[in-house]
């Protein structure tokens, strides 16, 4: 052992007289170039706007945001974030370069929104089975608790909120709407991220989504209607197609091919995520001009959103005296919602620019407040 340790040293005095280069390579990882490299552009970005306009400055902000998510996946405290900086990036990138993600030769991109938010609930189906819904008989309390929870809190603050913004009607009609949609599978991660109760935050999930092809288009009808038509039958159909068939295709899928393609298992979490991203780019790139100029307050407007949900979900366990874990749950289940399909729903109104810029900006914001949340309470498990 101590010859090994003695050996070391001189194999890299030997390496670098043969290589220096790769010594270097060798002594420097990926994360801290990534790290110098966002410094740089970050002060070049600063210097650029500085002295002469931010509207120069788009490429290294970019490339800034893509550095800083390659560096937090260098470290374990940081890593939930960086999905997060990816998605800032892809807002910066659709917030300069929209013509690019609008249409490309006559082909319009917002097309693809329902066939991406269909892979996603796809493969939100082939990572569940029937027994998953089994937990429904053995927690009832905890589960109609969540389910009320999500279903009056966040469509409740969303109309309260779009009546206060003064907002145009399309752009308030979309806060209701992400306050009317179901939680996603970004809520299941953030729960075990958590220390939570996640058969109870997968249960919840599931069964608020299967729930959505009735309760979102009547909620809609009811706090909206007041805002922009809403077409129930349309929008239900809309929302089954969706959500519905793609995920009774996946739970076939799962039964039939269980265990037999590991590949897919692998690489459906990071086709949602891809998705994801994509659709928030597509939103925002088609509401841009709409969103610079609301930009700041429909922020303000929808973290108040998100962050009520997360105080107003946890008290609400809390009310019914239930154990910490499962308040938890309850919390980011009613806090989180599902942005995509809530964007799908503005597409298949033929309003994406103006009633889907509130899913936009919900989604990215929700992936940040929600890490955060979940790494407070990673650091306090529940007694």
């Amino acid at each position: 052992m101590g010859l090994l340790r003695l050996n070391r040293p001189c194999n890299d005095i030997c390496l670098l007289f043969k290589d220096p280069f790769k010594l270097m390579m060798k002594s420097i990882s990926l994360y801290k170039v990534a790290l110098v490299a966002a410094i740089i552009l970050l002060i070049t970005s600063v210097a650029i706007t500085a002295t002469s306009s931010i509207a120069d400055a788009g490429i290294f902000i970019i490339c800034f945001f893509i550095c800083l998510a390659v560096v937090f996946r260098g470290y374990e405290q940081l890593k939930g974030f960086a999905y997060s900086v990816v998605i800032f990036a892809v807002v910066t990138m659709a917030l300069y370069y929209p013509s690019y993600f609008v249409q490309v030769n006559g082909f319009k991109f917002t097309i693809l929104i329902p066939l991406l938010i269909q892979l996603i609930m796809f493969g939100m189906g082939t990572s569940m089975s029937v027994s998953d819904f089994v937990a429904v008989a053995k927690t009832p309390k905890a589960v109609l608790i969540g389910i009320l929870a999500h279903f009056i809190i966040m469509p409740l603050l969303g109309f309260t909120l779009a009546n206060l913004s003064g907002f145009e009607p399309e752009i308030a009609a979309g806060v209701i709407l992400i306050g009317c949609s179901p939680s996603g599978m970004a809520s299941n991660v953030m729960n075990y991220l958590a220390k939570a109760n996640l058969a109870l935050s997968i249960t919840i999930t599931a069964i608020a989504t299967l729930l959505a092809p009735l309760l979102t288009p009547l909620l809609m009808k009811l706090l909206a209607g007041a805002f922009i038509e809403i077409n129930m039958l349309t929008m239900m159909w809309d929302i089954t197609k969706m959500v519905i068939l793609p995920i009774a295709a996946g739970l076939l899928f799962n039964k039939l091919f269980h265990g037999k393609s590991k590949w897919l298992d692998a690489a459906m979490p990071l086709l949602s995520m891809l998705s994801i991203a994509f659709i928030i780019l597509i939103i925002t790139a088609a509401g841009r001009d709409s969103l610079l100029d609301i930009g700041l307050k429909l922020v303000l407007i929808v973290l108040i959103h998100n962050l009520s949900g997360y105080t107003l979900g946890y008290w609400s366990g809390r009310l019914f005296k239930m154990p910490e874990r499962d308040c938890r749950t309850i919390a980011i289940e009613v806090g989180m919602q599902n942005g995509g399909l809530a964007s799908g729903i503005a597409k298949g109104m033929g309003k994406i620019a103006t009633v889907g810029l509130a899913p936009a900006v919900f989604g990215p914001l929700m992936n940040i407040t929600g890490s955060i949340l979940a790494s407070y309470w990673h650091r306090r498990p529940p007694e």
